[in-house]
């Protein structure tokens, strides 16, 4: 016979978690916490959890590598975690994809516009209609796994906030704040723990709005 104080749990835990808001990262290695010794603890979505307390589930949805572009090195439409976005079932999903994007054998101006607004157009069919935020990616300090910050911030930006005015979600910026915070960077592209907590302090501000 069960432990009904057993059932009793398991059955209160169930609850508490369908009536928490859930919030999935979606992004690269910067999401994942690439670099940072203790991911669980200090990758961005893992302060963000603390941030936003026990009333939210915060996934860390990142893959090293990966891209928004369909076509590219690593697309994020084949890795298991874009996959595990959907079984998660969020309220809010923030997007930061573009750094690994940015890379000169992968970067195709009209593809990535079409591949990011058809992510939009995907997630937009997940049960509960999440809330979408988009992140600017932060700077690239250094020419570093041919990531290009020109691309970045003259390219991959301004397309972001095409698709922002045709499909109103909400733009979190994660460049301008870090311009000058290059000590945030070790290898120059990937955030230490400060710059990860920053991360995760600049978009709970933007998620409290």
């Amino acid at each position: 016979m069960k432990n009904p104080l057993i059932t009793i749990a398991i059955l209160s835990m169930l609850i508490s978690c369908q009536t928490k808001r859930k919030i999935a990262c979606v992004g690269d290695s910067i999401t994942e916490g690439a670099g940072i010794p203790i991911q669980s603890k200090d990758a961005y979505p893992a302060v963000l959890q603390n941030l936003l307390g026990e009333k939210y589930i915060v996934f860390n949805a990142g893959r090293s590598g990966a891209t928004m572009l369909k076509k590219s090195d690593l697309p994020y439409w084949n890795c298991n975690e874009f996959a595990n976005v959907f079984a998660f079932q969020p309220h809010e999903i923030i997007i930061k994809l573009g750094t690994n994007d940015s890379k000169v054998h992968n970067w195709n101006a009209e593809n990535y516009e079409k591949d990011f607004q058809s992510m939009i157009d995907t997630f937009n069919h997940i049960l509960h209609k999440p809330k979408i935020y988009v992140c600017l990616p932060v700077p690239a300090f250094k020419m570093q796994w041919a990531i290009d910050d020109s691309v970045i911030s003259n390219q991959i930006i301004p397309i972001i906030r095409r698709l922002e005015a045709k499909n109103h979600f909400k733009i979190i910026d994660l460049n301008t704040p870090f311009k000058k915070d290059q000590k945030m960077f070790p290898d120059g592209i990937h955030p230490n723990e400060d710059g990860a907590a920053k991360m995760a302090k600049e978009i709970f501000e933007q998620l409290k709005k």
